[in-house]
């Protein structure tokens, strides 16, 4: 982190949509008397039937599917209705996190189903899914994940096959022309993608880029921008920790100066 680039924080945008109940974001604008701002750069469309049909993939050819994110579920399962298909009893589900598992029961009677759940990482589902290797599985993703290598999914030796049930696209953020931020903070590579559609000529200046994981840091690196905040490192886990910490000594420092 550049010290010459600690200046004082006054404001933040956060690159997703606003959260329903209070998070650390809440704590942290009280805390600074930050003025936090949130708004998705990426908006999820939903597919056509003719589009999916195009893909020319059967849906109920695959005994177990495969859930890495709430997205995928929700649009896998719509398309399942407007396709009018019934949905078989007998489908495995490998969900990637706990918090997706649950989010199973909107759309299955969860108790009577089989349902596997991993620990947050993709790597981490392998496993239980190598119990099942006379399955054949489908992996619902975004048409940005579709051509994506998964090598650890291609090296297991199991039988998958990919499907794009939704679309990621820019969100139009041209009334954000004339608005400045002291902060941008991303959380994926889509993020920047969307920056560079609304703004093709942004410069960075004086505007601090925090980013979240290794892909969204090397998009805003690929960009020849500046990354202020790189998350999570051994430091902080969270953003809003790593926030906290850089908020706490640019202003401190600020302050000093006077």
């Amino acid at each position: 982190m550049s010290v010459d680039r600690q200046k004082r924080v006054r404001s933040i945008l956060i690159s997703q949509p606003e959260p329903e109940n209070k998070t650390p974001y809440h704590a942290l604008a009280e805390k600074h008397k930050l003025k936090i701002h949130y708004r998705p750069f990426v908006r999820v469309d939903e597919l056509t039937t003719m589009e999916f049909r195009d893909q020319r993939i059967s849906l109920l050819n695959h005994d177990a599917v495969i859930f890495t994110s709430k997205n995928s579920m929700d649009h896998y399962f719509g398309m399942m209705t407007k396709l009018r298909l019934r949905i078989p009893d007998h489908t495995k589900y490998f969900c990637v996190s706990e918090a997706i598992a649950h989010y199973l029961q909107n759309f299955i009677t969860y108790r009577k189903r089989k349902v596997f759940t991993g620990e947050r990482v993709f790597a981490s589902l392998l496993p239980l899914m190598q119990k099942h290797s006379d399955c054949k599985f489908l992996l619902p993703c975004s048409d940005l994940l579709k051509n994506q290598i998964n090598k650890s999914l291609d090296d297991s030796g199991l039988d998958y096959t990919k499907v794009v049930m939704y679309k990621v696209v820019a969100s139009d953020l041209s009334d954000l022309s004339d608005v400045k931020y002291d902060v941008l903070v991303f959380f994926s590579p889509t993020g920047i993608t969307s920056l560079y559609e609304n703004f093709p000529d942004f410069v960075q200046n004086e505007t601090r880029i925090a980013a979240f994981g290794p892909s969204t840091i090397k998009a805003v690196k690929d960009k020849k921008l500046y990354v202020d905040i790189e998350v999570p490192n051994k430091k902080f886990p969270s953003m809003s920790m790593a926030l906290d910490d850089y908020i706490a000594h640019s202003n401190k420092r600020k302050r000093s100066k006077k």
